[in-house]
């Protein structure tokens, strides 16, 4: 959640941003669907550093360095922290103060005393790490139990919430353990499952634990939605602003009937996300301000040269969701008129800031002087890509009395809440 506790390469280009606080569901590549419940508890590789120059590594009980072989590579001392380096062919850790380094193609790096953490870049994670050289960099992988995992995510995802509100940090928890399962191996190219932050689900580690967070996952252990026996593709984000959004509007295959757009209101015509700090919002831009953004965000996304951005003549919603949203946004420039679909609305049309839009549900109101915008105004409600669970309205169903399997249900209807081990 992105005030309460912090949008996957996709969704970073797409400008999809979720979340509370933290992270987000991003749309998932297609991947294995796992077989049916199975009786052991898997493993998660999670990706930490991914194409970095560099990182640090210590941790308050000594860590066992090994090849990927299991080839002893020597001891990193308690409470020392050491520095890890890319090389050409590897990667080298090495005592920051000097002396001499452990190299291989591959380090895996384990606690002597099972019951401590691992640091890197200073926050702490439980399981082991591998540490391997990628195409750009240094890739650091966080090996650990799927349970292990949730606690650092789910507690990144949705902060510190009062006993009211434990029902939906604990909907929270099994939408991010579906989410994990389901796409286990998705980024297996790259040596890992799931990235560590917005790409997939924000991951805090250990460090990030909260009460909270640690009684949603030992309460819910091992129970995932399922359709068809297969665990559900769990999307999630952090506002709706009243009503969430079909799935296939935002995400290419996400035509299935659990990602259907439903109305977020309580009895009483109350939004149960209203409590979110970005329920309603407005962004201002003059014309100098909009061709800027125009100029910096259009190559990227339409592949649009930054010349052709002369002139903003119109800035025209052309379609809409049949739940409000843009699904067209129409921009006349100088000589040219473009289309941007709505997955890319949020992406083209930055704020004056350089942050992509909160979401498509807008409206626009648009000055215009000698043919050119001088003023736009959007007005828009809710923050995320509108699929799936709304964080807050989870929240404000909690509020509400609603336990987490109905919490569960309203967001993805006709689901099941399964044990899967």
């Amino acid at each position: 959640m992105a005030t309460t506790g912090a949008d996957c390469r996709r969704l970073l280009a797409l400008g999809l941003a979720c979340a509370i606080g933290a992270g987000c569901a991003t749309p998932p590549a297609p991947v294995a669907t796992p077989p049916g419940p199975a009786t052991a508890e898997p493993i998660v590789q999670v990706g930490l550093v991914v194409g970095g120059s560099g990182a640090t590594l210590g941790g308050d009980a000594a860590l066992q360095l090994s090849g990927g072989d299991g080839t002893p590579l020597g001891q990193v001392p308690a409470a020392e922290v050491w520095r890890v380096t890319a090389l050409p062919n590897g990667v080298s850790v090495s005592p920051t103060r000097g002396g001499p380094a452990s190299v291989a193609d591959q380090i895996v790096v384990s606690p002597l005393d099972s019951l401590a953490w691992v640091r890197v870049n200073g926050r702490s994670y439980r399981g082991t790490l591998a540490l391997q050289r990628d195409r750009t960099g240094l890739t650091v992988v966080n090996r650990v139990p799927l349970e292990a995992y949730l606690l650092g995510v789910v507690s990144a995802e949705m902060g510190r919430r009062g006993p009211a509100e434990q029902q939906a940090v604990r909907a929270q928890a099994v939408v991010s353990r579906t989410y994990a399962l389901r796409n286990l191996g998705r980024w297996r190219a790259e040596g890992f499952d799931l990235y560590a932050t917005v790409f997939d689900q924000v991951y805090g580690g250990a460090g990030a634990e909260t009460p909270e967070g640690r009684e949603a996952v030992e309460h819910t252990r091992g129970q995932v939605l399922t359709w068809n026996g297969a665990p559900i593709d769990a999307f999630f984000f952090s506002t709706c602003g009243g009503r969430t959004e079909t799935g296939v509007d935002v995400f290419r295959g996400a035509n299935v009937p659990y990602l259907q757009s439903i109305s977020d209101e309580s009895p009483d015509g109350t939004a149960y996300c209203s409590i979110s700090p970005r329920f309603r919002w407005r962004e201002e831009w003059t014309g100098d301000a909009l061709r800027t953004v125009l100029r910096r965000s259009l190559p990227g996304v339409l592949s649009v040269d930054p010349s052709r951005v002369d002139r903003v003549r119109d800035v025209r919603i052309a379609r809409r969701t049949e739940s409000g949203r843009v699904a067209l946004l129409n921009l006349v420039l100088g000589r040219e008129s473009l289309d941007v679909d709505g997955p890319r609305v949020r992406q083209v049309l930055r704020t004056p800031a350089g942050e992509i839009l909160r979401s498509t549900a807008f409206t626009l109101d648009v000055r215009t002087g000698d043919g050119t915008v001088t003023r736009l105004v959007a007005e828009g409600g809710g923050n995320g890509h509108g699929v799936g669970l709304c964080q807050w309205g989870a929240v404000g169903r909690a509020r509400a009395g609603q336990d987490y399997q109905q919490i569960l249900s309203a967001y993805y209807g006709g689901t099941e809440l399964t044990r899967w081990y």
